[in-house]
């Protein structure tokens, strides 16, 4: 009898359907948003940037490259042309360069997110480039969030590991210029940026986060604050179409000495890709990059 039981228990919860994630929600893309878009060009916008490393400030330049491109959804990288098996996804590469002391640092951050989706996310990736080495990750999302990492640190070197579906620090950067009414608000958890998870050598892993949305006459600005990191995240925005990223800061809430400041230098509309012979450094003078 009590065979049968634990049959019938077995079969009952095995027949259990499973945890089904909620529908991706569609929005309609406004002709403003199309008009700044979709024009054959890409939104470069050059950052005077105050970087804090190794308990000091290190002074150094930072740039966001929007643009918007056809996207493989199944191999996740860069359409070569629009076909079927393509989806138009909006890129941001947010670099930083800095030195400290002798040696040089690189950052670069690649985020692709869908258009017109509520859960946009696509893939990011994040190198780090320094005289001592060079750690690199990289996620896609998938059925979850599929996440590989690689580092020369010890205890880092190499990284694969399975995040059910949540939030990302790094794909904030594109909500703010897609859909900012939608920003997280309130107490939620969230994985942080990679770039602050490689340089501060941080569990990959989502914390524990407070979003809130500060407006003011001028600009509304976005705050990312974790208790258990003691960090803020604070990204300044314009409010209206294109919602341009004014700046942003980053804080160390128990050392305030130690904060990342960037200040919008320049913002032009270039297709940058198409700027690459000699003399085309002129538009580098035009954005104040050294």
């Amino acid at each position: 009898m009590k065979y049968s039981l634990f049959i019938i228990l077995f079969i009952a919860l095995g027949c259990q359907p499973k945890e089904k994630k909620g529908p991706v929600e569609h929005f309609p893309l406004s002709s403003d948003f199309k008009n700044y878009w979709f024009d054959g060009t890409a939104e470069l916008s050059s950052y005077q940037l105050t970087q804090s490393r190794y308990g000091s400030p290190r002074v150094g330049q930072a740039v966001l490259i929007y643009v918007t491109e056809d996207f493989l959804t199944k191999e996740q990288v860069k359409a070569n042309k629009k076909s079927e098996a393509s989806q138009l996804v909006l890129k941001l590469n947010k670099t930083k360069k800095f030195n400290t002391g002798i040696y040089p640092y690189s950052i670069m951050t690649s985020l692709f997110t869908r258009l017109g989706q509520t859960k946009p996310l696509a893939k990011i990736t994040t190198s780090v480039q320094e005289w001592c080495g060079q750690a690199y990750s990289q996620l896609n999302r998938k059925e979850n969030l599929e996440i590989a990492s690689h580092s020369y640190f010890e205890g880092e070197a190499d990284e694969k590991l399975s995040l059910q579906e949540i939030l990302t620090e790094d794909e904030i950067w594109n909500w703010i210029r897609t859909q900012p009414d939608q920003l997280p608000l309130g107490t939620l958890e969230i994985l942080p940026s990679f770039e602050y998870i490689r340089l501060k050598h941080k569990p990959i892993k989502p914390y524990k986060a407070e979003g809130s949305l500060e407006k003011t006459n001028e600009h509304n600005t976005f705050h990312l604050t974790y208790p258990e990191l003691n960090r803020q995240l604070s990204i300044s925005f314009s409010k209206e179409i294109p919602h341009e990223i004014m700046g942003w800061e980053e804080k160390n809430l128990k050392n305030p000495d130690q904060i990342t400041t960037a200040k919008r230098i320049k913002t032009l509309k270039l297709p940058y890709w198409t700027l690459n012979n000699l003399g085309d450094e002129r538009f580098r003078d035009s954005l104040g990059l050294k």
